[in-house]
Formats: C-alpha cells, sequence, structure tokens
C-alpha cells in the first residue's frame, strides 16, 4: 500500500517528528556536506568505487565560492576518514615520472603520499596534480627520512597495508595487488618484492654480483634469508607499521627493516617482481657507491648484532694463521737453521691481531647479552 493509493489516509510515524527549526537545520547539514564532497571531486580527492577496487577518472565539478571556503576541512586531509590501503613513494627530482606513477599507484590504493624530499624542480606541484597528498622536505634528507615522515602520515588513517613502492618508474604498480594478497591474508607482517624470484628479469651482472654480497651480509646480521634484501617495492602491514621505531639513514633503510623486523619476529615474505632499468633519470646515486655504503652500514650492523660472527671469526683464523706461520718458522730455524724473518714477523702481526679480535668479540658479545636481558 502506497501514500498516493489512499489520498485520503495520513501516513505519520510516530517516532519521527521534527519541528520546522531541526529540519531547516538538518537540510544545512546536508548541504554543507555535499559542497565539501563537491570541493573534494574537483581537487580528484573523492573518487567513485569501493576501496581497493580500480578507480574510473573523476568527475568533474565544479566547485561554488562557498565550498571553495571549506576546502580546510577537507576529508582528504582528516583522519577520521580512514584509507584501508595506503602508497608512500618517495621523490626526488622526478617531475618527469611521478605523475604517472600516481595515478597508476590511485588505481590499486585508498590514498597515495609523495614526500618531496627537497626536489629543486616541479616534482610536488605534479604529485598534487595527479592526486596524491604531498609532503614536503625543505631540503634533500634522503630516503629513510623520507619514508619515516610518510609511514608517520600513513599511520594517521589506520591503514590495513601500507606500500611503498619508488618514484622513477623502476617498479610497476600494476604488481601492487599481488604484494598486498599475503598482508591482507595475514600471512605476512611484510612482503618484498623480489626481483630475481622472476627469472625474466634482465638485470645488469654487476647488479646482481652486489646485491648478492648485500643479501649475504644481510643474512649473516640478520637471520633472514631474502633473495632481494634491496628492494624498495614491499608491503608493510598493521602490525609492521607499529614497529617502525627504528633509525635508519639514506637508501639503508631496506636492510635496517628487515634486521628490525625480525628482531621483533615479525613474518617477512616475498612475492616476485618485474623491474625496469631503462627509467628516464635513473638512479640517483652511482649502483657502486651506493652498494659499498650499504654494505658498510651492514658490516656495522653484523657487528653490533652479533660480534662473534664479525669479530671473533676473523680472530680465530688470523690467530691460527699466526700459529701456524709461527711454529713453520722456528721449526725451520732449528732444523735446517734457515730463518724466515718475513714470515716470522707475519705470523706474530697475525697471531696478536687475531687474539685481540677474539678478545674484542667475546666482550662485545657480552654486552650485547646484557643489552638483551635488560630490553
Amino acid at each position: 500500500m502506497y501514500p498516493d493509493d489512499h489520498p485520503d489516509i495520513q501516513f505519520i510515524d510516530p517516532d519521527t517528528r521534527f519541528d520546522s527549526h531541526e529540519a531547516t537545520s538538518m537540510i544545512e547539514r546536508y548541504s554543507a556536506f555535499e559542497e565539501l564532497l563537491n570541493a573534494n571531486s574537483a581537487k580528484g580527492l573523492v573518487m567513485p568505487g569501493s576501496h581497493g577496487a580500480r578507480r574510473n577518472a573523476p568527475i568533474p565539478v565544479t566547485p561554488t565560492p562557498k565550498a571553495a571556503a571549506v576546502q580546510s576541512a577537507s576529508l582528504f586531509h582528516d583522519p577520521e576518514y580512514p584509507k584501508h590501503l595506503v602508497a608512500v613513494i618517495p621523490a626526488y627530482n622526478e617531475e618527469l615520472t611521478i605523475g604517472t606513477i600516481v595515478l597508476r599507484t590511485r588505481q590499486h590504493v585508498d590514498h597515495v603520499i609523495v614526500v618531496d624530499d627537497g626536489s629543486t624542480d616541479r616534482t610536488a606541484s605534479v604529485a598534487t596534480l595527479a592526486g596524491a597528498e604531498v609532503l614536503p622536505h625543505p631540503i634533500n634528507l634522503g630516503k629513510a627520512q623520507a619514508m619515516f615522515k610518510g609511514f608517520s602520515r600513513a599511520r594517521e588513517y589506520h591503514p590495513l597495508a601500507v606500500v611503498m613502492l619508488d618514484a622513477d618508474g623502476q617498479h610497476n604498480p600494476d604488481e601492487i595487488p599481488e604484494l598486498l594478497k599475503p598482508v591482507l591474508a595475514g600471512k605476512a607482517d611484510l612482503v618484498v618484492g623480489s626481483r630475481y624470484l622472476n627469472g625474466g628479469n634482465k638485470i645488469p651482472t654487476y647488479r646482481v654480483l652486489g646485491q648478492k654480497t648485500l643479501d649475504l651480509a644481510t643474512t649473516a646480521g640478520t637471520g633472514v634469508k631474502s633473495t632481494d634484501t634491496q628492494s624498495g617495492f614491499r608491503v608493510l602491514g598493521r602490525r609492521a607499521l607499529a614497529n617502525l621505531d627504528f633509525y635508519s639513514e639514506g637508501y639503508n633503510i631496506e636492510s635496517d627493516m628487515l634486521s628490525h623486523f625480525a628482531q621483533r619476529g615479525l613474518t617477512i615474505g616475498e612475492v616476485p617482481i618485474g623491474v625496469n632499468y631503462a627509467v628516464t633519470n635513473g638512479h640517483k646515486k652511482n649502483p657502486i657507491s651506493h652498494g659499498l655504503d650499504v654494505l658498510s652500514h651492514i658490516i656495522g650492523l653484523v657487528g653490533y648484532r652479533r660480534p662473534l660472527i664479525s669479530f671473533g671469526v676473523p680472530g680465530g683464523v688470523l690467530t691460527g694463521v699466526g700459529v701456524l706461520s709461527t711454529l713453520y718458522s722456528v721449526t725451520e730455524l732449528y732444523t735446517s737453521g734457515d730463518f724466515h724473518s718475513i714470515m716470522f714477523i707475519g705470523g706474530i702481526t697475525s697471531l696478536v691481531l687475531g687474539l685481540l679480535l677474539v678478545t674484542t668479540s667475546l666482550i662485545l658479545n657480552s654486552l650485547v647479552q646484557i643489552v638483551k636481558m635488560d630490553a
């Protein structure tokens, strides 16, 4: 039965009564919300479709003067409106690629945060026009600090997962769903996109050799077995986001993240990804210099976390070489009368250095154990 079928009967809900003042107030509130929504749609910040699904192009809406006045209360900057999937992209002078990366990434996440790490070009403005939230650094502070700033902002949206990827075009945003699957299924806290699980990637030989060296060093220092410890294409779940309380600098963040999460007992997984080295700007730092910086950092990390391996093992080897060299020199002197002075001096030197390293490793290991007990 519908009201139009019986015009002589009044349909009244006894639990719903509004006076004229309440009705007017409600209409004004809804009108203000509609204008706010239109303002965000005009900026490309409100997109049709469900969370995590592919989005269509934003509906063009001409903002009214009143809508422009309420842009400071934008849903885009309000943490009360959660974004389930957030991407964080560090960028330094990437105006040629950042727009494309942001647009392609927005197809798979609810929100994109670009940290402009002191760029001197139009990286920030291009990223904004592409629909990203841009967090500026007045000067270049390095990748690690840019990522931490982006992670801090992303946590305000209470996301289920955060994607990190580079802005230069090496990573394919269309692979984001595959990296998200283990995290969203609760099977991993951190998923690393590995370039070496996909046999079809054409990776320069010098990069492969350098990468394998860094992988071995990272495994020795952290105990984490990973085929691509330096990959910057990753997905962090909620447990990972809650354990970002470590310090890092520059490009060391990938190794430091693995080490820290392994110490906290988080689950780390890998997913094969593609890679494109034929990018417009190329790497911001010479690969050899980059690799040596990371390697030296990892060696320091190994020395701190596992002093018996980093100092004790080399010390034991030097001690053994020193003992054998010294004994051989002394034996030759008494049996044949020949004195091998160089071998004798080298043996004594190796013996002294070896004993110093072994002693250092034992002291540092004791200190590490004390720190762990107090933690």
